[in-house]
C-alpha cells in the first residue's frame, strides 16, 4: 500500500522534486526491486483475454513466470542490472494490515461471484483483478528461474522495501525501484516509479530523491516520517478526518504527532483511534529489521540457456519466444555494460537540458565567435612561452 497519497502530495507541493526522465537515462545503473511487489503486478497484468491469468493445460499459474522473464531481459538488454528482494516475516505492526487486505479479497470474491452470475464480464474481470494469490510456490519457482537465468536476488529478514533501502544507502544498488512511495519514508536515497512499465508504455520514469523531497516539503527527515504516518501507512491506523493535506499542515505547524495531537481540533479528536501505534510506527521506519549491506553480495552470471528452456518448457512455454529473451540477456552479457562516468562519480542522473549553438556554429555572428576564441587562445600561448 505505501503511504497514501504522497506521490500526489508531492507532485502538489514541490514538483520540482519529482524527475522525469526516459527509461534509457538508467543505462549501467544497478536497481533493487521489490521481488513481491513485482509478481503482484505479473499476476495481474499478465492476463488471456478473457481476464484470467495465464496459465498451463494443467491450471497452474505461469504469469509470473512470463513476467520474470520477460521484464528482466528487457532491463537487462538495455543495459539496467536488476536484483530481486523477497519479503521475509512481515513486522507485528502489519498484522492489522493484512487482515485487512485478506477482508477485502474475500468481498472481491464475493463480488466477482455474483458478477459472473449475472453475465458482467467486465465486472467479473475487474473483482478478479483484486483477488490475486501469491503462493509459496509462485515465489520458489520465481527464485528458480532468476537463478537459471543468473539474475541476483537477496531474502530480507523483514519488509523488501526497507532491505531495498538498506541496499542503496549502502552502495550496493543505485536506486529502490517500486510504486510504493513508502520507500522515501524509510530514507531511501533514490526511488525510481514506473521502471518496469516505462518502456514498453513510452513512460517517463519518475525519480524522487529523498533530500529534495524532505527539503521541498519544509520539513526534517523526523517530520517527513511523521507526516507519512498521519498521511497513512501499513503499520497503524490514522486519525479520521485527517488526510495528507492535514497532515501536512499539522506538522508543519507543531512539529510532531505529539504535538499535534495536543492542538487537533473537537471533530478531528473524535477521530483519534483509540489505539495508535504511531510510536512504534515510526520507531519501525527509523531502525527496520534488514540485513546490512556490507554482508550482501551480488553477482549477476550468465544465464543457462538450456536450464531456462527446460524449466520454463515444463510450464508449457514455446522455446523459441523463451530463446529470444534469453538471447537478448546474452547480448547484453556480450556486449558488456559500458560503465557510465557519473556512475563512477555517484553523479545522478540531471533532466535533460535544451540544446544551445556551438560557438564554433556557422550563422549570425558565428565566425567571429570563433576568431575571438582563436585570438585568446594566442595571447594565452605567448604568455606561457615569455615565462
Amino acid at each position: 500500500m505505501g503511504i497514501h497519497g504522497l506521490s500526489k502530495l508531492i507532485a502538489d507541493n514541490c514538483p520540482e522534486c519529482v524527475h522525469k526522465h526516459p527509461f534509457k537515462t538508467y543505462f549501467g545503473r544497478i536497481v533493487a526491486l521489490d521481488a513481491y511487489m513485482c509478481l503482484y503486478q505479473f499476476l495481474v497484468a499478465m492476463r488471456q483475454p478473457d481476464g484470467r491469468p495465464l496459465q498451463d493445460s494443467k491450471g497452474n499459474i505461469t504469469s509470473h513466470l512470463k513476467g520474470i522473464l520477460t521484464r528482466s531481459a528487457r532491463l537487462i538488454h538495455s543495459g539496467i542490472k536488476p536484483v530481486f528482494v523477497f519479503d521475509g516475516q512481515p513486522p507485528e505492526l502489519k498484522s492489522d494490515e493484512i487482515a485487512k487486505r485478506k477482508a477485502a479479497k474475500d468481498k472481491a470474491v464475493e463480488e466477482a461471484e455474483k458478477a459472473k452470475e449475472a453475465g458482467d464480464e467486465e465486472a467479473r474481470i475487474k473483482f478478479e483483478r483484486r483477488i490475486v494469490h501469491l503462493t509459496t510456490s509462485h515465489v520458489e519457482e520465481s527464485k528458480t528461474l532468476l537463478k537459471l537465468l543468473g539474475i541476483p536476488f537477496v531474502e530480507a529478514p523483514s519488509e523488501a522495501e526497507s532491505q531495498c533501502v538498506e541496499m542503496v544507502r549502502g552502495g550496493k544498488a543505485w536506486a529502490v525501484a517500486t510504486e510504493d512511495m513508502d520507500a522515501l519514508t524509510f530514507g531511501a536515497p533514490r526511488v525510481l516509479r514506473y521502471l518496469l512499465s516505462a518502456e514498453k508504455k513510452k513512460l517517463d520514469v519518475h525519480e524522487y530523491h529523498h533530500d529534495e523531497v524532505i527539503k521541498g516539503l519544509g520539513l526534517t527527515h523526523d517530520q517527513f516520517v511523521d507526516l507519512c504516518i498521519l498521511s497513512g501507512c501499513d503499520y497503524c491506523n490514522t486519525i479520521f478526518g485527517v488526510g495528507n493535506k492535514t497532515a501536512l499542515k499539522l506538522i508543519k505547524e507543531w512539529g510532531s504527532i505529539e504535538e499535534a495531537l495536543e492542538h487537533l481540533t473537537p471533530r478531528q479528536e473524535k477521530g483519534v483511534p483509540s489505539v495508535f501505534k504511531y510510536k512504534e510506527a515510526r520507531k519501525l521506519f527509523n531502525n527496520p529489521h534488514v540485513t546490512p549491506a556490507k554482508d550482501i553480495e551480488l553477482k549477476w552470471k550468465a544465464p543457462d540457456e538450456e536450464g531456462v528452456i527446460e524449466f520454463l518448457s515444463k510450464k508449457e512455454f514455446s522455446p523459441d519466444q523463451v530463446r529470444k529473451s534469453i538471447q537478448k540477456i546474452v547480448k547484453a552479457k556480450k556486449q558488456g555494460t559500458q560503465m557510465r562516468l557519473d556512475a563512477m562519480f555517484g553523479f545522478s542522473p540531471s533532466p535533460s537540458k535544451p540544446k544551445t549553438k556551438s560557438r564554433t556554429s556557422k550563422g549570425s555572428g558565428g565566425n567571429d565567435k570563433t576568431d575571438t576564441m582563436k585570438k585568446g587562445r594566442k595571447k594565452i600561448t605567448s604568455a606561457t612561452k615569455k615565462k
